[in-house]
């Protein structure tokens, strides 16, 4: 595109968190898509690698990290700096983004996160048992504050990148696709319970946020450190998390080391052992069956929540099991695999492939809605390296996935105000696939025939389930 279209007009200081990956990513999308004062614009982040891309713009940068301590001192003052309302865009790791957005809430500031962070410390801390560590505690703390907020109040929008973000609006699509395709004569939902409604009614028993990234580097990588296309320090906080999915009312078994909550929404179970040491089978349009890595992430449970039927007692009578089946990057792999073999520990050198890093591929992104009437349908995102490089500055195709569903989320934002704290199931799908589709590349349905059981048991016994090929006891590696 030759002339982009402006979204909004921000009236306040733009606050953003963070200038990594994403925050180099975001810059030039904020600057094609908004009307600011470009003189209220600051960026805040403790490595100033990137300081000069700020400079040659006139964009104040402060080399701070936000933290428990100083988050109110620091960013009160320039969210309330001058006439307007300003917005708070973060997109840094180790910011509890609920304290933040309490803050922005009370300043009247507008806010959006791509992950629900906690502070400095919380993934590492061994006073913490695995529930106590997890997504499902972090998500169920951030309802809590979003049930106590007066209505009317500004709007916070939580985890809106890619995933989470990107696919919640990808999965109400892929669902309206399949029921037109299996003839379902059903008027588009307009609430959550018909939402929920619909997918029981199309009869999907499970979703795969499933992802394939081939995009490769032009250097083989160096021993000893972590490669990948995105946030390494996003990567192993959540990757060392404990495996967490949306819990089915289809599944019929449990893992030994599978647990459940004892308090909250109940839509997710989580695993004994950490999600990026745990595979699963699933399946992408470009490489076919796939194995892929079950890292908890905030879609997985409220995707699953956002689709439970429940009767009048509130009784769960239909849920969709629902949990990400993610294939990195092969250098990404390459270092998951060097970091378990030494115990979890991280290497002590971090590297994100920038895109003139990268010889080619693509970040195969999409949902796989499954157990229905037509097998399973892949619906997602094909955005090459190549495209991503045509599109926008500063970003390989990963990270277009992410910042583009951060401008989505902004616009959605601006567009209303007074919603107060959101998840990304809740906002207007149509609206913000509208914004984001030009940066996605090609955007593709695929069905196939494919099933966890095809091929097996092969020359070995195994302990499957083969009345329902879509049980997780099939589609869990062990």
């Amino acid at each position: 595109m030759t002339t982009w279209p402006v979204h909004g007009k921000i009236t306040g200081p733009i606050v953003m968190i963070g200038f990594g990956s994403i925050g180099r990513g975001t810059l030039p999308l904020i600057e094609r898509h908004f009307e600011y004062d470009k003189t209220r614009f600051v960026v805040i982040a403790p490595d100033d690698a990137d300081r000069a891309l700020l400079d040659e713009r006139g964009i104040r940068f402060i080399k701070e990290a936000v933290t428990r301590d100083n988050y109110k001192t620091l960013l009160e003052p320039l969210l309330t700096a001058g006439e307007g309302q300003g917005f708070c865009v973060n997109l840094s790791v180790d910011t509890g983004s609920r304290d933040i957005a309490a803050l922005c809430s009370d300043l009247g500031a507008l806010y959006i996160d791509t992950v629900n962070e906690p502070w400095l410390g919380f993934y590492f801390d061994h006073s913490k048992g695995a529930a106590e560590r997890s997504n499902y505690a972090l998500r169920e703390a951030t309802l809590a504050a979003k049930r106590a907020r007066p209505a009317g109040t500004t709007t916070a929008v939580s985890c809106c990148g890619a995933n989470p973000g990107m696919v919640s609006w990808l999965v109400k699509q892929a669902l309206l696709n399949i029921s037109a395709d299996l003839g379902l004569q059903t008027p588009e939902p307009k609430s959550r319970d018909e939402w929920a409604a619909l997918m029981s009614q199309v009869g999907v028993k499970g979703i795969h946020i499933a992802e394939r990234d081939t995009q490769r580097a032009k250097y083989p990588k160096p021993a000893n450190v972590f490669v990948n296309t995105w946030s390494v320090e996003g990567f192993v906080s959540e990757g060392l998390q404990p495996a967490e999915l949306g819990w089915g009312t289809h599944e019929t078994w449990m893992p030994e080391n599978g647990r459940t909550h004892e308090a909250g929404c109940q839509a997710a179970i989580y695993l004994l052992q950490p999600g990026a040491n745990t595979r699963v089978r699933s399946w992408c349009p470009t490489p076919g069956p796939q194995y892929g890595f079950l890292v908890t992430h905030n879609e997985s449970i409220s995707i699953a929540d956002y689709f439970t039927v429940r009767n009048e007692a509130g009784e769960a009578t239909y849920r969709p099991t629902c949990h990400y089946a993610y294939h990195p990057a092969n250098d990404a792999v390459l270092s998951l695999h060097e970091m378990f073999g030494s115990a979890g520990k991280a290497q002590e050198k971090f590297h994100i492939l920038e895109e003139n890093e990268i010889v080619d591929g693509i970040d195969e992104l999409g949902v796989l809605l499954y157990g229905h009437g037509k097998n399973a349908y892949w619906y997602g995102s094909q955005l090459s390296i190549e495209e991503a490089r045509r599109i926008a500055p500063y970003q390989n195709a990963t990270g277009m996935q992410v910042t583009s569903a951060v401008l989505a989320g902004m616009v959605w934002a601006l567009e209303n105000p007074t919603a107060g704290i959101v998840e990304a199931d809740e906002m207007d799908f149509r609206r913000c696939l509208e914004v984001q589709l030009p940066y996605l590349g090609p955007v593709v349905g695929a069905y196939t025939d494919w099933t966890p059981l095809d091929g097996r048991p092969g020359f070995f016994p195994e302990d499957i389930d083969e009345s329902d090929p879509w049980q997780f006891r099939n589609i869990l590696v062990r």
